[in-house]
């Protein structure tokens, strides 16, 4: 299957939740690649690169975590820049 490349900007009940740290194991789970960081506004926001059906099965794990709710996901897709590994971001 074909990779893809996403920008999303998560909002909700995202930060002091473990949403960065749910996202980096979901990745290395599903193997998808890119980063996640807070933004000073209380929203989380992620680069993320794989395979569609990968990218889907990690935010549905990321949401059905305890304590977080994700209420909208502004989502852009972006070209593949070929990133290997998952972060989180300061």
């Amino acid at each position: 299957m074909a990779k893809i490349r996403k920008h999303i900007i998560f909002r909700g009940w995202v930060q002091g939740v473990g949403f960065r740290y749910r996202a980096y194991y979901a990745a290395r789970e599903n193997d998808v690649a890119g980063w996640v960081r807070n933004l000073y506004d209380g929203s989380v926001e992620a680069e993320l690169e794989g395979e569609e059906s990968n990218i889907d099965r990690m935010l549905i794990q990321i949401d059905n975590g305890h304590f977080i709710r994700i209420e909208s996901m502004e989502v852009k897709s972006l070209p593949l820049t070929g990133e290997s590994g998952f972060r989180i971001r300061e």
